[in-house]
C-alpha cells in the first residue's frame, strides 16, 4: 500500500505535533496548515488523501475550508474525505457538518484510537 497523505489543519502545535506523530506511526505522509489560508494552498499543491479539520483555525474556519474544497472545479480536490476536529461540537449539528460536507468527526480532547480508525476508514482502498 502507498503511503496516504494526510493534511492535518490545527493552529495548536501541541496537538499538531501529537497527531502528527500518532499518524506518523501508522506510516501516512503529513503535511500541515496552521490556518485556513494554508489548507487551500496545500490542497493545490499535493495529492491528498484525507484532511483533518480543526474547525477553529484563524484565517479561515475550518467550515468555510472545507466548503471552499467542496467547491473546487478540480473533481479529485474536492472529493478529499475531511474529518472535521473540534472541542465544541455542541456548537455545530451533524446537519451543519453534512452541509459543509463534512464526512466525519472527531471530537476534542482527541481519542487516538478513535484518530487512527477514523483516518484509517477514509484511506482505506
Amino acid at each position: 500500500m502507498a503511503d496516504k497523505t494526510i493534511l492535518i489543519a490545527e493552529d495548536s502545535s501541541v496537538i499538531l505535533n501529537l497527531t502528527k506523530k500518532i499518524l506518523e506511526l501508522q506510516n501516512y505522509k503529513i503535511l500541515t496548515a496552521k490556518n485556513g489560508g494554508e489548507v487551500l494552498k496545500q490542497v493545490e499543491s499535493n495529492k491528498i488523501d484525507a484532511i483533518l479539520m480543526d474547525l477553529n483555525i484563524p484565517v479561515k474556519s475550518g467550515m468555510d475550508c472545507t466548503r471552499e474544497i467542496r467547491a473546487h472545479k478540480d473533481q479529485q480536490i474536492a472529493k478529499i474525505p475531511i474529518i472535521a476536529v473540534t472541542g465544541n461540537a455542541n456548537n455545530y449539528s451533524m446537519e451543519d457538518f453534512k452541509e459543509a460536507g463534512i464526512n466525519d468527526y472527531l471530537p476534542k480532547p482527541l481519542d487516538f484510537d478513535a484518530l487512527v480508525l477514523t483516518v484509517k476508514k477514509y484511506t482505506a482502498e
